[in-house]
């Protein structure tokens, strides 16, 4: 019996499991820029477990950006696929492109009790929509149905690219110089990681600093030590 090969790519990592007996094996994480297409890191990852093209019978890929027909251009980073040459390369019999917050939405019905953290207090109401966030290269958003007796449905969105609302005259500060650097401000182009520096530029220009960090990490890490600007923009 072949294999199933599972996996969730972003725009900086790709992430690739064997599904096996109702449960994951073999996670890796692998750089997308190390790569040329998805093809080749899957033919790394299967290489270093010792299995050739042909062993996988059906893959499912979670991916960031719309899904349908044989091309996909994936939204985060240099990667195009087409269905059928996908198939035709690693020698499997099916391929499922699913949308990655459509993914995530779905995921969430397995999360139990002790598995998340309550960061707004309220009561949820069954069978009312819910809306899934997640900042990383990008912003990716989806939502999920409940549609009773243990039944989901997930649809997905690119709601990541949508304005960034305004909701104070600091805010509408910051917006004004970040449009001045690219033009149309979407609500990834600041609630991302790229976005970290973005905002911590916007920050600097508006208040008069000198910008002296300039990733993501950079800003994260001072964040988290206390240095006040950067704290602002997290």
């Amino acid at each position: 019996m072949k294999l199933a090969l599972v996996g969730d790519i972003g725009g900086t990592n790709a992430r690739f499991a064997l599904w096996k007996d109702q449960r994951l094996e073999s996670i890796q994480v692998l750089a997308t820029a190390d790569h040329a297409s998805p093809e080749e890191a899957i033919g790394v990852y299967l290489g270093g477990l010792g299995l050739a093209p042909g062993s996988i019978g059906a893959v499912c890929l979670s991916v960031a950006g719309p899904v349908g027909g044989d091309e996909f251009r994936f939204t985060n980073n240099h990667w195009r696929l087409s269905r059928k040459a996908f198939c035709q390369t690693l020698q499997v019999d099916e391929l499922l492109l699913v949308n990655d917050f459509s993914a995530m939405a779905l995921g969430m019905t397995r999360l139990q009790p002790g598995e998340f953290r309550v960061v707004c207090e309220g009561t949820a109401e069954p069978l009312r929509p819910a809306v899934v966030i997640g900042p990383g290269t990008g912003l990716g958003v989806g939502t999920l149905l409940d549609l009773g007796e243990g039944r989901w449905a997930a649809l997905p969105g690119e709601g990541g690219h949508v304005d960034l609302p305004l909701s104070s005259p600091r805010e509408t500060q910051l917006w004004q110089h970040i449009y001045s650097e690219i033009g149309h401000v979407s609500a990834e182009t600041a609630l991302s990681g790229g976005g970290l520096p973005r905002v911590y530029r916007a920050i600097c220009a508006v208040d008069g600093h000198e910008p002296v960090l300039d990733t993501p990490e950079a800003i994260t890490a001072a964040g988290l030590a206390g240095d006040p600007i950067a704290l602002e923009v997290l």
